[in-house]
């Protein structure tokens, strides 16, 4: 038979209440006294009937997240951060994706309501409008905070970074090392935080006396093959082009400097470059490349916060919370001045012309 409470309690040589009590993650319990319960629970193998205690206290201590690719690094951060601070609080978390489809995020929301967990982090598959079925999914059911993109239509509590801000940064970096033709590369603009970051890219323009160019903004997707084609029609062009490029996520970034590596360019020595979150290959790329990076840790660590404190709110209409974390700026050398740029370009002329001069001898 499997052990009992009382059986914990008399291994740990506390009271059985203090046993309930650290099962149910109650902070009423010493730190002394946790972990001997704790080594009970290990030595005797104790497994709480978790059905059982929900039907009882109607309460299951379990949170669920739903993600629209966890493939992209960006999300397991966010992950880790919310499971560390739900294990914290004695919470359980279940994690799902709904692999970009508005349609599957309704379904792995209905999947959740069905295993009463009592509260919800979300980024948004669509990140705009929700969907008839998202809507009803969520209304009601439980408290929702949402992380990175945020809906425009669901008045929820939210963590995210500021993304006009932090591109804002980045594009003034650029700037502050000589560059004045910056394009950028987006990610999908149906995205609140892609806009905002276009909006941040904008601004340093206009705050520092540049017009913007609608031929420098390359409105791209998560595609590699859309991506390298703007990447390399931009760059590759007789005239016009640009010394400097921003990308505005990790997953646009990665495949315009594959592509654009892939024709011969290189950063620093063709085009300084920036991108919004730290791409997943750096180490293949050298230099390094300069980055804006988001707290992701910090930003589950706190959605999970938030919702608990949500949870155990008695009013649960209260005014609704809007976390902007800051993001920072990790410089590396590719983004280099323009002087570098030019210089490099003045050398190549240099080599090339040595090289005419040679062949008609």
């Amino acid at each position: 038979m499997p052990p009992t409470q009382k059986e914990l309690a008399k291994l740990a040589g506390v009271s059985a209440g203090t046993v309930s009590n650290v099962i149910s993650g109650s902070t009423k319990v010493s730190e002394r006294s946790r972990q001997k319960v704790l080594e009970a629970i290990r030595v005797l193998n104790y497994q709480p009937n978790l059905i059982a205690r929900s039907l009882k206290t109607n309460r299951t201590r379990t949170l669920g997240i739903v993600v629209p690719d966890i493939t992209i690094p960006f999300f397991p951060k966010i992950i880790r951060g919310a499971e560390c601070a739900a294990r914290e609080h004695g919470y359980f978390l279940i994690v799902l994706d709904s692999e970009g489809s508005p349609e599957r995020e309704a379904e792995m929301i209905a999947l959740l309501r069905a295993q009463r967990i009592e509260g919800m982090l979300l980024v948004t598959a669509s990140g705009g409008e929700l969907t008839p079925e998202t809507w009803n999914a969520i209304s009601s059911a439980f408290p929702v905070v949402c992380l990175d993109r945020l809906p425009v239509d669901l008045d929820v509590d939210s963590v995210c970074v500021d993304d006009c801000g932090a591109a804002e940064m980045a594009i003034s970096h650029l700037m502050s090392r000589g560059h004045r033709e910056i394009a950028i590369i987006t990610g999908p603009l149906n995205l609140r935080n892609e806009q905002e970051r276009v909006r941040g890219y904008r601004q340093a323009l206009q705050k520092n006396g540049l017009a913007v160019q609608r031929s420098l903004i390359w409105n791209g997707s998560f595609e590699q093959d859309e991506v390298a084609r703007l990447c390399q029609n931009g760059m590759l062009r007789p005239t016009g082009k640009p010394t400097a490029l921003f990308a505005t996520n990790g997953v646009t970034g990665l495949a315009a400097l594959r592509s654009l590596y892939s024709v011969g360019l290189s950063t620093p020595d063709d085009f300084a470059f920036v991108t919004f979150d730290e791409v997943t290959a750096e180490d293949f790329f050298q230099p390094g490349i300069t980055s804006v990076v988001q707290p992701t840790f910090d930003m589950g660590y706190r959605a999970v916060e938030m919702l608990l404190e949500r949870i155990e709110e008695t009013e649960k209409n209260g005014k609704r919370k809007r976390v902007h974390l800051p993001a920072t700026l990790t410089v590396r050398n590719s983004s280099s001045s323009a002087s570098r740029l030019a210089e490099s370009e003045a050398d190549s002329v240099r080599k090339s012309s040595r090289g005419r001069v040679s062949a008609t001898r």
